[in-house]
């Protein structure tokens, strides 16, 4: 620093003490006027009320004895500690540190207006970086750390806000573009891996990393779900930069898995989009990532279930199904890995048999993962990579149907039944799950007389396990009974185009002919013939062409045997079937329709979805109806209820009223003219103490504390020792 800046600092620094010792002289001169205005209510107080003050002279005789000049020294006291002098060099070295600190602007509409324009239509690329700085201001508004003054410019107004968050999300993906000579849209891994040697890059890079990783910052301080499934929508578009960043793509992944796994309304679908887009375009680099996080999302989202979230967890399976398609053999390394864990568990039940060991098994967490798995293996049975595993998953399927053969386990051996109807069809195999049903109807349960009543309506589909009093009922015998048969019957129409359909069909049809015989019940009995009927019409069916084939059964000519009759669908059990699934699909309607709905469309998924909600995704997706006006990071004001706040307006007239009653106690003439800053003043004592009697620092005591307000206390102390002693006599 040259002489004339040392001069020109010296006369700041005379200018301020001359400032200084002006506002202290005001300071006492006020001080003086209010210790004689306080010192004439005394006197008033003498002719109005001599009781009371005969009363203070006896027991508060220092109050009357005031005088200017305590007060004035006090004064001049208090703003001597107040005052302390700097040493010139330090206050040289301070006043260039406030002179180094860049002031911050502040954000205005005008000026996102202006980086708007200029960048549609200009391309301008210091509107491009100022607009990104806004960005990232506006993304850690509200953080702990968020009043850094290394950044340029300081918070703004929620309506600018969300013009930043609107403009810089709808459009920065086609700007980055731009300036990357990028294709508009799509590409692939190798692009950005090429593009990274190249001059543009180089430029331009910290531009996307800035918008990639404030945009994440954001996305986890947000609450509205439509506010984080529009912004999600608009970084699908630019997922593909997300190669040139690991780090931040793994952090994408997680949000995105959390909000699947979490989300309501459309968050999952469109959290699932992000993550099926970001493994189609970045391959290996995250499908490792995506396939273990999205399983484990998914076990922990079907720990529980019931009749309404039954809906839900398919949706969510169908999610997993989905992803697995875009690398089927990395795909069948992970699901491998999965079901072994799943026989693992089984053989440890069937060793120990113990019931923790049991319990693992008969979870709804082990059941929907083997669902999961027989939809994969039905969804890819055509393609080479998953089909082996149909083996490997029949089996724990099968261990698992028998584990426990009680009647409580009816439903779970249903469900098991279900699953592997479902894998035969798809990989044209023959399973022999008509014993696992057959051995059901000989069980007493089902042919003891009802017990326990009519009971309520039982949905197999939502429970695993029933209690005693629940099997003796008539609800629950017809539910099992019908069940068996329609499964039954699903499992003959599957093979009742096969040449060997009389072989195949003689031993449950022996068998049920005996259940028609030993059944009291009459409605089981006409169930159980209708489908005796319709085998022995089927084997007729068969019987009557097979008359006429020349070839033998291991002639693999056997295969296209009544081929034109399966694709019309023509077999008497084919018809019978499709009869038992709509009576089947009437009777879950039905249980669907008095369970309790839990949100407005909180379970409706696939083709459900109401077409008020795609005209609302179409809305959206312009953004003039998430980012509102009302809504900053770290102030959600859409979270506090109306409830709450009527509660905390109650709360805050109840205190009202409290301290209202407090200072009727005080007598009236004796409220000074500066006690209304005793609200202000009440945690510095007259004396420079706090309440624990510690002294308190020069800058907890204000230059402009009115002595007044102290003596004010003492005064209403007095008033109301005196107004005790009058009620006391």
């Amino acid at each position: 620093m040259g002489a004339k800046g040392r001069v020109k600092s010296l006369d700041k620094e005379v200018n301020d003490e001359e400032e200084k010792e002006e506002t202290r002289s005001s300071t006492i001169s006020k001080s003086e006027s209010q210790a004689r205005e306080h010192k004439s209510q005394l006197e008033r107080l003498k002719e109005k009320d001599p009781e009371f003050y005969e009363f203070l002279k006896e027991h508060d005789e220092e109050l009357l004895q005031f005088s200017d000049e305590d007060n004035d020294d006090d004064v001049d006291t208090d703003v001597e500690d107040a005052y302390v002098p700097v040493d010139n060099d330090i206050g040289r070295h301070g006043l260039a540190e406030k002179e180094d600190k860049p002031s911050r602007t502040v954000i205005t509409t005008a000026m996102v207006d202006s980086w708007c324009n200029s960048i549609r239509e200009k391309g301008n690329f210091s509107a491009i970086r100022s607009l990104m700085r806004a960005f990232k201001t506006a993304c850690h508004y509200g953080d702990d750390g968020g009043d850094d003054s290394s950044t340029k410019f300081s918070i703004m107004s929620s309506s600018v806000f969300n013009k930043i968050m609107l403009f810089v999300l709808s459009e920065m993906d086609a700007i980055l573009r731009k300036l990357l000579k990028l294709p508009s849209s799509g590409g692939k891994k190798e692009t950005i891996m090429d593009l990274i040697s190249t001059k543009q890059w180089k430029n331009y890079n910290h531009l996307v990393k800035s918008y990639l990783g404030n945009a994440l910052h954001v996305l986890n301080q947000m609450t509205d779900t439509e506010m984080i499934s529009f912004t999600l929508r608009r970084l699908k578009y630019s997922s593909i930069f997300l190669a040139a960043f690991p780090s931040l793509m793994r952090k994408y992944t997680k949000v995105a898995l959390h909000f699947w796994g979490t989300g309501g309304g459309a968050l999952p679908v469109v959290s699932f989009l992000f993550l099926r887009d970001l493994c189609i375009r970045l391959g290996s680099d995250c499908l490792d990532e995506c396939f273990k996080g999205i399983y484990k999302a998914y076990v922990l989202n079907c720990q529980f279930i019931n009749a309404v979230k039954l809906q839900h967890i398919q949706f969510l399976g169908n999610c997993v199904i989905e992803l697995l398609g875009a690398d089927l053999p990395t795909a069948y390394q992970h699901a491998f890995v999965f079901i072994r864990q799943l026989a693992t568990i089984l053989r440890e039940a069937l060793h120990t048999k113990t019931k923790e060991a049991f319990r693992k098994v008969y979870e709804w967490k082990f059941i929907n993962c083997l669902e999961l798995w027989t939809g994969a293996i039905c969804a890819y049975s055509s393609e080479a990579d998953f089909k082996p595993l149909a083996y490997p998953l029949t089996q724990i399927i099968s261990g698992v149907a028998r584990l426990v053969p009680t009647a409580r386990y009816f439903p779970l051996r249903l469900r098991c039944v279900k699953m592997l109807n479902r894998i035969a069809a798809s990989t044209n195999t023959f399973i022999p799950v008509s014993m696992l049903l057959l051995d059901m109807l000989e069980m007493k349960e089902l042919n003891s007389p009802p017990t326990g009543g009519v009971g309520k309506a039982v949905d197999l589909r939502a429970i695993l396990k029933v209690n005693k009093p629940t099997l003796k009922t008539r609800a629950f015998q017809e539910a099992c009974v019908f069940s068996v048969v329609e499964e039954l019957a699903e499992h003959l129409a599957q093979w009742s185009y096969s040449v060997a359909f009389f072989e195949l069909s003689f031993i449950p049809l022996v068998r049920l002919r005996s259940f028609c015989k030993s059944t009291k019940v009459e409605r089981f009995r006409k169930e159980t013939r209708q489908l005796i009927r319709q085998i022995e019409a089927n084997s007729e069916f068969t019987n009557e062409r097979r008359k006429s084939v020349s070839f033998l059964p291991n002639d693999p000519a056997a295969i296209s045997f009544l081929e034109d009759e399966k694709k019309l669908g023509a077999s008497p059990l084919s018809q019978y079937g499709l009869t038992l699934r709509q009576r089947a699909q009437q009777r879950s309607d039905l249980l669907m329709e008095s369970s309790v709905r839990v949100g407005e469309h909180s379970s409706v998924f696939g083709n459900k979805i109401p077409k008020i909600d795609e005209e609302a995704d179409a809305r959206n997706e312009e953004g003039a109806t998430i980012f509102n006006s009302s809504w900053l990071p770290g102030i959600d004001s859409k979270t506090e209820k109306p409830k709450e706040m009527k509660e905390k307006k109650k709360k805050r007239k109840k205190e009202e009223h409290n301290r209202v009653a407090v200072e009727e106690d005080v007598v009236e003439e004796l409220v000074l003219s500066s006690d209304e800053d005793e609200s202000e003043s009440d945690d510095i004592q007259s004396d420079g103490e706090d309440d624990g009697g510690k002294p308190v620092p020069p800058k907890k005591q204000s230059m402009k504390q009115k002595l007044p307000t102290n003596i004010s206390k003492k005064v209403k102390s007095s008033a109301k020792k005196f107004k005790k002693r009058k009620r006391s006599n």
